[in-house]
């Protein structure tokens, strides 16, 4: 099945009413894991790179070229997202990759700020037919800026999307980025109001942080994008960990590499059942 925009997943999931997972690669085995539990669920998948992952390879091409070829080769719908870019010039980059969605990130600045500068990227990436994801106000935890206490207010939200014309809103809930468990509290009545007041699918961000049920009771409240990133790369590592403790004089990487991967694979297919309502 061929590279698919990330709108013709997300769309009709929000109006079904069904979770997208969307997983972050940091190595190619990542993106294998991801496409290989999308395909043992049968659902589509998002694979993100975020302009962090980017700079850790010391540029985007490589790992995005990887990750185009996984998506286009794959037997499930799978999209390529550019996660939490800063710069409009990784941006520009991504569509020219062809990358089928970005997500912008100006929640750094003020209000009117963040307006001029989505609302740019939303009509260079909309010419070219790539969708646009944008965040107003930074998600709870994101390199300590922000308690996660912070929560988005509806009628803001509602202006931001109508002013910026971006196709998803992530929103703060009640998640954090790069919690390490699973116990993050969502406010499920804001969810409902924020789906209620938009008319564009709501993202949650940090969704590492939140257990099983309260996922699937995010998605039943309104998210339609769910972003996990930590708790695969936990799952990963410590697979590592566990193989290279077993055999420490382990010299081949695929022998601890190969089996994080397997670990990934699964726990991807098991958490798009979750949240397809499986």
């Amino acid at each position: 099945m061929p590279l698919t925009p990330t709108g013709d997943i997300v769309g009709p999931a929000h109006t079904d009413g069904h979770g997208v997972g969307a997983f972050n690669v940091v190595q190619i085995e990542h993106a294998e894991a991801i496409v290989t539990g999308a395909e043992q669920a049968g659902r589509p998948v998002i694979l993100q790179i975020s302009e962090n992952t980017a700079r850790y390879h010391g540029s985007l091409a490589p790992i995005a070229l990887a990750s185009l070829s996984l998506a286009r080769t794959s037997t499930v719908p799978v999209a390529v997202h550019l996660d939490h870019a800063e710069s409009p010039e990784l941006v520009h980059e991504a569509v020219r990759l062809g990358f089928t969605s970005v997500m912008f990130d100006a929640s750094g600045l003020d209000y009117a700020a963040n307006v001029a500068a989505t609302r740019a990227i939303t009509e260079h990436c909309h010419r070219a037919g790539v969708w646009v994801e944008a965040e107003l106000g930074e998600i709870g935890g994101k390199d300590g800026a922000h308690a996660p206490g912070v929560r988005t207010d509806p009628a803001e939200a509602r202006a931001f999307a109508a002013a910026t014309a971006v196709d998803a809103l992530a929103v703060a809930v009640g998640s954090s980025h790069a919690m390490l468990t699973r116990d993050a509290a969502l406010d499920l009545e804001l969810i409902a109001r924020l789906r209620g007041e938009l008319d564009v699918p709501l993202v949650l961000h940090g969704s590492s942080g939140v257990g099983d049920a309260d996922l699937a009771k995010a998605v039943a409240a309104g998210m339609t994008k769910i972003n996990i990133s930590t708790h695969l790369n936990k799952l990963f590592t410590r697979t590592v960990c566990d193989r290279l403790r077993a055999a420490p004089d382990t010299a081949d990487p695929r022998s601890y590499l190969g089996p994080a991967r397997d670990t990934v694979a699964a726990e991807v297919t098991r958490l798009l059942h979750v949240l397809a309502g499986r």
